[in-house]
Formats: structure tokens, C-alpha cells, sequence
């Protein structure tokens, strides 16, 4: 990925100019909103509700801007939850029909134009006997329909392997026989809250067989069932079409999502990879062509798919029964294709290649090792890193992010004794107010909103006394105005250092912007929903500073900031 931006030269007084970097130029495509690939620690009262710090500058425009937004969203009636929609549905003696997605062709593409002609049918009416589950959910049960919502599935797909997780997404309290009345319920993490969606069961179809996502067994609905609610948390299936696996991920567990630029890969990438994977995170990853004139989904000579998201399933270190015991090693990672077909990668390690007679039998059972035609296979770290080029590790804690050393990959050491607080910040980028652009922008820099946070050695015995900081940057409610034109603008934030004696409730202004450098910042601008970043600084008053590359660029956005606090 190449670097963008100079933060080594700026100096007292010296203006930088920064550069947005977009992962995709063709905004004609379907996939136009991504870098496409068609692409007890998940509780609410974790993560502090959104608010006003003391110590915090916060604009009077971008504070009105937000008050009036909650003063509007308090005027809607109160959606009655799903228990008491059951209840009424079973009390009526009738089917449960959701007001508020309704069964037509404008539920499916933004214009109410379908290429087909699609009937939307109860799975009471496909089959006599359908079943939300068929032996729990798993990675296997899922199968792409025609929408290019790959980045989804791949999500889904990893989260079906945390049952903890799974089922705060998808509720065990429903089904086709107790209780049954047509609706169905799903939660998703939405800009800082969790947030009930309930549907009714009516799904697309066409001469009698479902279009969209759907299960592996026919007469199983749960995957069927969560594309819709997920399509109608965003206003429609067609706004599901083309997104960063990134988005899914954050939306099913409220974590914080690493990006790895595999072309410049950090120190120590597959420990760290093992140590997200142990700790149960969500992992996806894709193929970006340094060729744009390459077709998005077009299915290289050896079985991987470019732009497509790809799940990582599994990552292991195996023993070589051929090999002599301290080199006799694979690096291996799982992967999950969801299209769920033969697709899949035929160069070393891939399904019946002959390196897994070098694995002894027992390696393979404790494996789990199948060669179905499945959408899974293996390969190795060195063939992983030669073909892929993003990566990007979702986990419900900020700990990922430390960079472990560790030699041979085989053990990973633990972070040391700490804990973290997190506070979020809702704020908007209001055009002639607090939309000020990046510092490139000089003169309307300082309208930018800003935050201030205290960093305090969590470690007093360290060697560097620096303090860790993680902030990401996320764009509001943008997939959900797709319908019409919105699209993601270039984002990202910059830190600085506040002097000894500044109060750290003081708005700095433009002169200070002007004759003060930067302290840390995010590496580019990206046209991606949320960016994140990770730094070690010394311990200090710093402000943060969001915005977009331009001025004048609006929109809502969440800030997260996650500080390192002893234990």
C-alpha cells in the first residue's frame, strides 16, 4: 500500500500536505463502498455511553447539531420489542407482517426495478418442516445468493464459530414450532449501542427457491433470516451490495478492527495473527490487483478469488512427522471461501496436495482435516503472505494491538497486567462550522471538533514509560443514505500534545495548529466507514482532532478512544 503524507518533515511552522488515499476509483461499480471484496467481553456497559467530557472542547454547532438529532429520534414512538410483538401476533391468531420493511421490489434494489420477478413466501410455504437450526449454526451452513454481500458472509461465517458471540446476533428464543408467529429478531452493534431488529418472515424467492443468502440444508432459515434483518438495519438488500468485511465484523460484535497492509507487513505478523485467533477474534482477509483493469470476483489460476472476502477459520503451528523435530514445522491458516463451492486453492497444502503426508495421522484428526468441496482449505503462511493483501483482525478488546516478539511462532507471550477504559464521543462535521478539513487546510483546521484525553503510564516498572492509545474514527448512518448517492468521504484524525500549563479544556486555534507539529496521526485519509490507529506516547494531555481530507465534507461520526489503565 503506498504511504501517503509526510508526518518526518514537518517542522515548527511548516505546513504538510497530506494526501487521501482511496481504495477504489471505480464509483460506477456495484461494489463502489469498498476496497471490494464482494465482497462476558461483548457487554454493553463495557463501553461507557456517549458523552461530554469536562476537559473536552466540543463546537456549539456540532453540540446543537447533535441535540437536535436526539430530540428528533425521542419524538419517534417507541418500537414495541419482539417479545410483545409475539405476543400480539400469537394473541391475533395471525402472521406476523412487518410494517416497516414490507415485501416488495423496493425492499430489494433502491428503484423498485428487479430483473426478475421475485415472490416473497413464508418458509411455512416452501417446506413442511423448516427449522431455524439443524444442528447449531456453522461456517458450512452458509451459501452466497446473487447478492454481492460476500464481505457479510465472510463475517458470519467466523462468527458461527463463538456461540457466545453468535447467539447475542442471533437469539435462541425463536423458531418454526414453539411459540411461532412469523417473527424473528436479531441484534446488531450500531454506532455504540446494541439495537433489536425484527423482521417477519417473508423472504425473496424465485420459482420457489430462495435468492439471497441461505443454508446449506434447504429447510434451515437462520442464515436466510439474518441477511434480512441485516438488510433492513440498512434500508434494503441492494444497500448490502459491496462492503469491507471490516463493517460486518465491528456490526456483530462491537470490536475494534485492525487493517494490515500485508505488502508492508509488520514484525512478527503470524504470531500476532496466532495470538488474535486464540483469543477468539474475527479474522478476514482479501486479495487487492495492483491491476484496476482486473474484474472484481475474477478467480485466479490457482483458485483464489480477487476481491472477495476471504474468513480466516484457523491458525496453527503442525509437526512434520518427515522432518527433523526443531524445523519440522508448518505454519498453517484455514480459510473459508462463502461461496461455499469448490473454489478453493489448489497450490501447496491445499485439499489432497501431497504435503499432508508429512503430517502425522493424529495432527490430521486433532485438524479436523475433510477434502470436500466446501469453500475451506489450508495454506501456508509463506503462500498466505506471497497472495493476499489486506488482513483485518476484529476483537471485542483493544489487546490485539500489542506487538508481541516471538521467534519461532509457536508460543505466544501474554500482554502484560492491564485494563482499559474506553470512552465514545459523538460529533458531525458540519459544513461552515466544524467541517474544517485536514491540516493541509490551514485556516479552517482549528473549526474541527476536538477532544481532549490524559494518557498515564499504566506500568510504572516499564523500561519506556509510554502509554498505549487506540482511536478509531467511525463515518455515521452513511451505508444507510446509499439509496441516495451518499458514499463514504476520506477520514482519519491527528494527535497533538498539549504544552505544560495549557488547560486542557482550551480550544487551540489556528496559530497553534500553525507553529506546533503533530504528534502522531493517522498513516493516509481513507474512504472506508471507520479508521484505527494505535500509538505509544509519552504520558501527557493530548488532543484529538477528526476529520475528513477536505473542508466542507459533512457528516455524523463516532470516536472511540481506548487508554490503558493499571490494574
Amino acid at each position: 500500500m503506498p504511504q501517503h503524507g509526510v508526518e518526518g518533515g514537518e517542522m515548527l511552522g511548516q505546513e504538510v500536505v497530506e494526501e487521501p488515499f482511496e481504495w477504489r476509483k471505480d464509483h460506477e461499480h456495484d461494489d463502489r463502498h469498498c476496497r471490494c471484496y464482494k465482497d462476558d467481553h461483548h457487554k454493553e456497559e463495557n463501553i461507557e455511553a456517549p458523552c461530554l467530557l469536562k476537559d473536552t472542547y466540543y463546537s456549539r454547532v456540532t453540540n446543537e447539531y447533535t441535540y437536535q438529532r436526539q430530540v428528533k429520534a425521542a419524538s419517534r414512538p417507541v418500537k414495541k420489542p419482539f417479545r410483545i410483538l409475539r405476543q400480539e401476533a400469537l394473541a391475533s391468531g395471525k402472521l406476523y407482517s412487518d410494517p416497516e420493511f414490507l415485501p416488495n421490489n423496493f425492499s430489494i434494489n433502491f428503484n423498485g426495478v428487479t430483473r426478475r420477478s421475485y415472490e416473497w413466501k413464508r418458509p411455512l410455504e416452501l417446506f413442511q418442516n423448516p427449522q431455524f437450526f439443524i444442528d447449531g449454526a456453522t461456517r458450512f451452513d452458509i451459501q452466497q445468493g446473487e447478492l454481492g454481500d460476500c464481505w457479510l458472509l465472510a463475517a458470519v461465517a467466523n462468527l458461527t464459530q463463538h456461540p457466545h458471540l453468535f447467539h447475542v446476533v442471533v437469539p435462541r428464543d425463536q423458531g418454526f414450532t414453539h411459540q411461532y408467529a412469523g417473527i424473528f429478531h436479531f441484534k446488531f452493534w450500531q454506532y455504540g449501542r446494541w439495537q433489536e431488529v425484527v423482521i417477519d418472515d417473508l423472504l425473496p424467492t424465485y420459482h420457489g427457491h430462495l435468492v439471497f443468502m441461505h443454508s446449506r440444508n434447504k429447510n434451515e432459515f437462520w442464515c436466510a433470516l439474518l441477511e434480512k434483518a441485516y438488510a433492513k438495519l440498512y434500508g434494503g438488500y441492494e444497500a448490502l451490495r459491496g462492503g469491507n468485511i471490516n463493517e460486518s465484523m465491528v456490526d456483530l460484535t462491537g470490536g475494534v478492527v485492525e487493517l494490515i497492509d500485508l505488502r508492508s507487513p509488520p514484525r512478527n505478523l503470524f504470531a500476532r495473527l496466532l495470538k488474535a485467533s486464540r483469543r477468539g477474534a474475527l479474522i478476514g482477509c482479501a486479495i487487492e490487483p495492483d491491476h484496476p483493469g482486473i474484474r472484481p470476483e475474477s478467480i485466479l489460476s490457482n483458485g483464489l478469488i480477487v476481491r472477495h472476502a476471504y474468513s480466516i477459520t484457523r491458525i496453527t503451528v503442525i509437526s512434520l512427522a518427515t522432518a527433523p523435530r526443531l524445523k519440522g514445522q508448518a505454519h498453517l491458516l484455514r480459510l473459508h471461501n462463502p461461496w461455499g463451492n469448490e473454489t478453493e486453492w489448489t497450490g501447496s497444502w491445499s485439499d489432497k496436495s501431497p504435503e499432508w503426508t508429512a503430517v502425522p495421522a493424529s495432527e490430521r484428526e486433532k485438524l479436523g482435516l475433510t477434502f470436500n468441496d466446501d469453500g475451506e482449505f489450508w495454506m501456508s503462511f509463506q503462500d498466505f503472505m506471497k497472495n493476499f493483501s489486506v488482513v483485518e483482525i476484529c476483537d471485542v478488546t483493544p489487546d490485539f494491538f500489542s506487538e508481541d516478539d516471538n521467534t519461532n511462532g509457536n508460543e505466544v507471550p501474554e500482554d502484560i497486567l492491564r485494563g482499559w477504559k474506553s470512552v465514545m464521543y459523538e460529533g458531525a462535521w458540519v459544513a461552515n462550522h466544524t467541517a474544517g478539513g485536514c491540516r493541509n487546510f490551514i485556516n479552517t483546521f482549528a473549526r474541527n471538533p476536538q477532544y481532549t484525553v490524559e494518557l498515564k503510564d499504566p506500568d510504572e516498572e516499564d523500561d519506556d514509560d509510554l502509554c498505549t492509545i487506540i482511536i478509531s474514527l467511525m463515518q455515521k448512518n452513511v451505508r444507510q443514505m446509499k439509496r441516495y448517492g451518499k458514499d463514504y468521504v476520506p477520514i482519519g484524525f491527528t494527535l497533538y500534545k498539549l504544552p505544560p500549563g495549557r488547560q486542557p479544556s482550551t480550544k487551540l486555534d489556528t496559530d497553534f495548529f500553525r507553529y506546533n507539529a503533530s504528534c502522531a496521526k493517522v498513516p493516509f485519509f481513507l474512504n472506508t466507514r471507520e479508521v484505527t490507529a494505535r500509538f505509544r506516547l509519552s504520558a501527557g494531555f493530548y488532543t484529538i482532532v477528526p476529520s475528513t481530507f477536505e473542508p466542507e465534507m459533512t457528516g455524523e461520526f463516532l470516536l472511540r478512544v481506548f487508554t490503558e489503565v493499571r490494574q
